[in-house]
Formats: structure tokens, C-alpha cells, sequence
């Protein structure tokens, strides 16, 4: 175990896929924050309208999750990415020409199923990538880039609005995925991941598209995705509810910093310690969270409600990915990934939906008290998930040593 802990983490294809994942999502959540305002203000379009290029890019991709996996096996996990954010980079120009609504909905789905390809590929690869022993760190560091990007996303969009054109921003977004594109390039697949192309058939049963091993740990996630979209969806609005706009703008930022100041020591304690002993606080730390949220009336409640979720939440979804991989052979990591994001992506799709809901009928803070509920229910299904035979757990985690 010694010897395993001494194996680099930070490779040249670690960095470069963490990169590709990195800019993905800064072109990502750009076009989340900004294609609202792009389609109300540029295309006279409504605000149903406008959450609609949002929600429908976000199906795409949940329906390109459960294909992904066997389109990794068949065609290869390094194909298969860099083809898909070629893809994904080719759709990211077309945005330039767009100026109906109709065409930019078909754009976004279109998007969204490499979208849903790219983000499965690139969990997986960093799953082989990270030595097994520190796979809880690694995939730690591997999610930074993801939510460092929920940080630098909208800040490249709505600052560049402020001078410059859509058409300029769609541009801007083109030559980062160009750089994506590069970056995926430079990723290795370790040989024993990769699957022989001919000896794989592409098929359509159930058990060949969801990795069932991992659905239990993916079925906890999407319930803390669920959760957790009444941040994402809800959080700018709240806040100029309650005259805390400029603040907002901040939530973020400290959100991000909490995170990456806690990550490492985490991801360590997950490793050496388990699952239980950072999912358990963490998930208890994201309740008080919310609860704070709810009670909120002075920026600094916002700001520390920011923290206690960025370090509450920022460790569960690594965390949670981690054991959807570690419960499947190595063999279907892609199928794992695909699992998992599925599913995690499927709470925050169902969570922007139901919680606008609750918010119309009984207001912001009940909203992120029900939440905070939700969460402690939460701990309590994951208690009992880990208090499954002890002998079962320790096989699992052979088998992961042994494939290391």
C-alpha cells in the first residue's frame, strides 16, 4: 500500500485530461449562463424559451449516457474522446450563425449528445489514468476542473458581453475547444484498458448499457444532484430576492475556494480512511448549508453558506464517482461513468423542474429547508448502503487493489 501511495498522480495525461474536461465545461457553463440572455434579448424569445436551450441540451446528454460506455468499448476510450470533443468543437462554431430559435434548439441537443459522450469518456480515462490506491484523491483533483469551471465559465461570458458581441463570445468559446481538442490528443489510454475493437459487439440489453454494480452509489448521487439544483438553478434569483445581487456574484468564487483548499486532505482521507468517514460530514456540513441558505438576509451569510457547500458538496461528487468505479470490474469503467452520470445528471435535470415548483407555490426558504432535509435522508440511505457485510466491502476493495 506504501508503494501504491508513491504512484504520481499529476502525469502528462492526468493534466491533459484534466485540461479537456476543464475546457469543455468553461464552454459549457459560458453557454448555460449566457444563451438565456441571448435568446430573450438577440431572439425574442420568452423565458420558458430560454430555460428550454438550457434543459434540452441536458436531456441530450442524458440520453447519450446509457450508449456511451459501448461506443467507448467499440471504438476506444482515446478515439472516442477525441472524437467527440472534435465534435463537440465543430457544433461549438455553428452557434456563430445561429439567429432563430428553432435552429439553436436543434443546435443544443445536438451539443448535448457529445456533451454526454465527452464527459463519460473523460471520467473514465481519468479513472485508468489514477493509480486504484489513490483513485480517491485523484478523482479528486479530476473533479476540480469541473467545478473550477462552474467559476470561470460564467465570469468569460458575462464579462465579455459587457463589450463585446454574442457572436464574439461564440468565437472566443470555439478557440477554447480548439485548445480541447489538443489537449485530448495528448491523453494516453493505459494499454491494459484498452479493449480490442473487433472482440466488442454493440449491444442494446439493459445490463450492456447501465453497469449495475455501480447503480446503487449512482441512485445516492442523483438524490444529492437533486438536491444541489436548487443552487445551480436558483441561487442568482434568490439572491435579488433578498437584495443580495452583487453578493451572488461572489457565492461561487468562495464556493470554488473552499473546495480546492479541502480537496486534497479529503481526497487523502477517503483513500486511507473510506468512503463513510468523508461522505457521512460532508454530506451533514451541505445540510447545515442549505439551512443557513434559507436563513440568509446579510452577505455574509451568504458567503459562509457558500463555503459550508462548497465544502460539503465539493467532496460528494468525486467521492460518489469514485465508489460507482471502484463497484464495477475495470473493464466497464466507461459503463460506470456512464451510470453515474446518468443518473447524477438526471437529479439536476428533475431538480430545476420540481424545485421551480415549490418555489412558486412556497417560496426560497422552505425550498432550501426541504432540501436540507432531503440531504440528511440522504445520510441516512448511505449509512445503511455501508452497513452492508463487512466481508462484501473488503472483497471489493481486493479487487481494486488487485487490478492496480
Amino acid at each position: 500500500m506504501k508503494e501504491n501511495n508513491q504512484q504520481a498522480i499529476w502525469t502528462k495525461s492526468f493534466i491533459g485530461i484534466s485540461l479537456t474536461q476543464f475546457l469543455v465545461f468553461i464552454a459549457f457553463y459560458t453557454l448555460l449562463t449566457t444563451l438565456p440572455i441571448y435568446v430573450i434579448n438577440n431572439l425574442g424569445g420568452s423565458q420558458t424559451e430560454a430555460g428550454l436551450v438550457v434543459t434540452v441540451m441536458l436531456i441530450a446528454a442524458i440520453i447519450a449516457r446509457p450508449f456511451s460506455g459501448n461506443l467507448l468499448d467499440y471504438i476506444g476510450k482515446k478515439k472516442g474522446l477525441v472524437l467527440s470533443v472534435a465534435i463537440f468543437t465543430a457544433t461549438s462554431f455553428l452557434y456563430i450563425w445561429i439567429d432563430e430559435f428553432t435552429p439553436l434548439l436543434l443546435l443544443r441537443f445536438f451539443h448535448g449528445l457529445s456533451f454526454g459522450v465527452i464527459t463519460t469518456a473523460t471520467g473514465a480515462i481519468a479513472a485508468d489514468i489514477i493509480p486504484a490506491a489513490r483513485r480517491g484523491a485523484g478523482l479528486g483533483y479530476f473533479a476540480m476542473s469541473m467545478n473550477l469551471a462552474v467559476v470561470v465559465g460564467p465570469f468569460i461570458g458575462l464579462t465579455l458581453l459587457q463589450f463585446a458581441s454574442f457572436k464574439t463570445l461564440f468565437i472566443v468559446l470555439s478557440i477554447i475547444m480548439v485548445a480541447g481538442v489538443i489537449s485530448s490528443i495528448v491523453v494516453h489510454v493505459p494499454k491494459n484498458t484498452v479493449i480490442i475493437n473487433k472482440s466488442v459487439k454493440f449491444k442494446f440489453s439493459f445490463s450492456d448499457l447501465i453497469e449495475m454494480k455501480a447503480l446503487p452509489v449512482a441512485l445516492i448521487s442523483s438524490l444529492v444532484s437533486l438536491a444541489y439544483a436548487s443552487i445551480i438553478s436558483f441561487i442568482s434569483v434568490y439572491s435579488n430576492s433578498i437584495g443580495l445581487a452583487t453578493t451572488a456574484s461572489y457565492f461561487f468564487l468562495v464556493f470554488a475556494i473552499v473546495m480546492l483548499v479541502s480537496r486534497p486532505s479529503l481526497g487523502k482521507a477517503f483513500d486511507t480512511r473510506g468512503p463513510k468517514f468523508v461522505i457521512l460530514p460532508c454530506l451533514f456540513i451541505f445540510a447545515i448549508g442549505l439551512v443557513l441558505l434559507s436563513f440568509t438576509s446579510t452577505p455574509w451569510m451568504l458567503l459562509v453558506s457558500a463555503g459550508l457547500i462548497g465544502l460539503g458538496y465539493g467532496s460528494l461528487l468525486p467521492s460518489f464517482q469514485s465508489m460507482a468505479i471502484q463497484a464495477a470490474p475495470r473493464s466497464r469503467s466507461g459503463h460506470a461513468t456512464a451510470t453515474f452520470f446518468m443518473l447524477y445528471d438526471s437529479g439536476i435535470a428533475v431538480g430545476s423542474f420540481v424545485w421551480g415548483v415549490v418555489v412558486a407555490a412556497f417560496g426560497f426558504q422552505q425550498l432550501y429547508i426541504l432540501c436540507a432535509l432531503l440531504v440528511l435522508v440522504v445520510m441516512v440511505i448511505f449509512n445503511l448502503h455501508q452497513s452492508r457485510p463487512k466481508h462484501a466491502k473488503k472483497e471489493a476493495y481486493q479487487e481494486l487493489g488487485s487490478n492496480s
